[in-house]
């Protein structure tokens, strides 16, 4: 897997990897249907250093399979983003793919604190998310453009003061 920026020429690969229903009802701002214009004016938004967005490529084929991102929220604190093609889910991608962006996080953007919230309906992706060290803080509602209504999540956290990973035991 390899993580880079979305080029306006990524626009037709886009709009096929995440025009899937099952993918976009379950994130916040994406409308449905997901058409070729949507992917190339996301594609120009504007991006920011303190705000990496990349797309999620596969090794090999290089095919975009995937989103990720984080959102600045202010005082140390970015919001993780991600989404898959169906094709890919099961595979680890998005466990990969955020640990890198986790690195990023805690190493480049000095932030002290990454947010996240699934859709409750979507339990795989809290699984990811616990799997990454996010816990769950509270639960709440978002409203889904792609639904167009308010859905119930659950909101995590991870404190990036924290360790990537538990210390392993030393055996004798």
């Amino acid at each position: 897997m390899t993580l880079r920026p979305g080029w306006p020429e990524d626009a037709p690969a886009l709009s096929e990897a995440i025009g899937h229903e099952p993918v976009v009802r379950n994130l916040a701002r994406a409308p449905w249907p997901y058409t070729l214009g949507d992917a190339e004016h996301f594609l120009l938004l504007p991006r920011t250093p303190h705000q990496p967005r990349f797309q999620i490529m596969t090794r090999g084929e290089n095919r975009l399979i995937g989103g990720i991102e984080l959102i600045a929220l202010g005082a140390g604190v970015h919001e993780l983003g991600y989404w898959l093609t169906p094709t890919t889910w099961g595979q680890g991608f998005a466990t990969e793919a955020g640990r890198a962006v986790i690195d990023i996080a805690r190493h480049a953007l000095g932030g002290e604190r990454l947010v996240a919230r699934y859709m409750i309906d979507n339990p795989a992706s809290g699984r990811v998310l616990r799997r990454l060290g996010f816990a769950e803080t509270s639960r709440g509602r978002l409203f889904s453009v792609a639904r167009n209504a308010e859905v119930e999540c659950v909101e995590l956290a991870l404190d990036l003061a924290e360790p990537c990973a538990p210390p392993m035991p030393i055996a004798a």
